[in-house]
């Protein structure tokens, strides 16, 4: 089971890029920012999980 950081870092990444898009569709560079941050901490979380399954992974074997 993938750690709690990867998946709610994928969420938050997903989320960032739906915001993105909204703010490209509607024109507010203050959202599309938003989405884009959202992305950039997604994407960090994401690895932090990622890094946290590993040294699981070798505590295992």
């Amino acid at each position: 089971m993938p750690d709690h950081d990867r998946v709610e870092g994928a969420a938050k990444n997903l989320g960032g890029n739906i915001k993105e898009a909204a703010g490209k569709l509607t024109g507010d560079e203050k959202l599309k920012a938003e989405g884009r941050a959202d992305q950039a901490e997604g994407k960090v979380q994401n690895a932090v999980g990622g890094m946290k399954d590993a040294i699981r992974e070798d505590k295992r074997n």
